[in-house]
């Protein structure tokens, strides 16, 4: 059953009189529990339509449909309704608010929902338990390594249980051991959880370790490929 369906996907942006077509008729179906990374030269859309299938941004044409909503059809604030209750977004450089503890950033997008108080805390501890940071509840994002912001930011992403996880190059700003851990979480949440995800990555041994490849060039799906199972 495909989770994403993307049909002609058109992006434009304008530059003064110039237009620039970020990404060109689009067609792109993700099955439920897939992991795909999205790969490609700069400038090729990558990130567009990232947010795209965030519904941060609109598309110019075409349609996006996830788990059968129409979210290219919605409204602003149906649609905001709809980013909150079903999406998660890992940023590449963290994007946690510096004077708020790993417990308080990972609770944020929790105060949007109608959830008690318990309730609000025992999710919170139990993403913080999946990334492997419960003893770092109370420390602040400095006195965290990079690779731990990272963990909190992931588990920020999916404390709100999001049926879609899209990561913009996780992995960009880390060394090569803390960005190894955060790809064993990520394939962790996709394999023992059914996590549908979507990566943005520039890194070759990074989008190996997704099921699939899709590469893009100047806006357009060039290449995908399926592997029978992701690299460890």
């Amino acid at each position: 059953m495909a989770a994403i369906e993307c049909r002609a996907l058109r992006k434009d942006y304008r530059r003064g009189d110039e237009v620039i077509h970020t990404l060109m008729d689009v067609d792109l179906s993700i099955d439920a529990g897939g992991f795909v990374a999205l790969m490609g030269p700069s400038g090729s859309g990558k990130t567009t339509l990232l947010n795209l299938l965030a519904g941060i941004d609109r598309p110019t044409a075409g349609s996006i449909a996830v788990d059968g909503t129409e979210i290219t059809r919605l409204g602003r604030g149906a649609l905001a309704a709809w980013r909150s209750g079903t999406v998660g977004y890992v940023f590449q450089l963290y994007n946690l608010v510096p004077v708020l503890t790993a417990y308080e950033n990972v609770e944020l997008p929790l105060l949007l929902h109608p959830l008690t108080r318990a309730e609000r805390h025992r999710r919170v501890s139990e993403a913080l338990e999946l990334v492997g940071l419960a003893a770092r509840h109370s420390h602040l994002p400095r006195q965290l390594s990079g690779g731990q912001e990272q963990r909190v930011a992931i588990a920020r992403a999916i404390v709100t249980r999001p049926r879609l996880l899209l990561a913009d190059e996780p992995t960009g700003d880390l060394d090569r051991e803390s960005a190894a851990q955060v790809m064993d979480l990520l394939a962790r949440l996709n394999r023992e959880l059914g996590q549908t995800i979507v990566m943005v990555t520039h890194d070759p041994a990074t989008a190996l370790r997704a099921l699939r490849t899709v590469h893009l060039e100047k806006g357009s799906i060039v290449d995908a490929t399926v592997r029978a199972e992701a690299a460890p």
